[in-house]
């Protein structure tokens, strides 16, 4: 399934974000420990994600979903504090409707 994020304050730009990346960020427990204390979504925490994600990427020896998961999000052009901010949203959202339906599948 494929979702969008709005990437700028005013809307004008967007992201397609898959269910496979979504995974990957889960798999890898790549949004964990991201954010300090005072809960801001800067660039800074933008770089801290991607700096992770590169010595990932050095220690799974270029695992093809994390790969994939830099090039359409991580390190795409629109992908900026806002951006990630949203990302985050709709990975919370994502997750709860995935532990909801687990949880309605029993």
């Amino acid at each position: 399934m494929s979702h969008t994020i709005i990437t700028n304050i005013k809307g004008s730009r967007c992201m397609q974000i898959d269910d496979e990346h979504l995974q990957t960020l889960a798999d890898y427990s790549l949004l964990s420990d991201l954010l300090d204390s005072n809960g801001i979504v800067d660039e800074n925490v933008l770089n801290k994600l991607r700096l992770n994600v590169v010595s990932l990427l050095d220690n799974t020896n270029g695992d093809a979903r994390l790969l994939r998961l830099c090039r359409d999000v991580l390190f795409h052009d629109n992908m900026k504090a806002f951006a990630l901010h949203q990302l985050i949203c709709l990975f919370l959202e994502w997750q709860e409707t995935a532990v909801s339906s687990a949880a309605a599948a029993e």
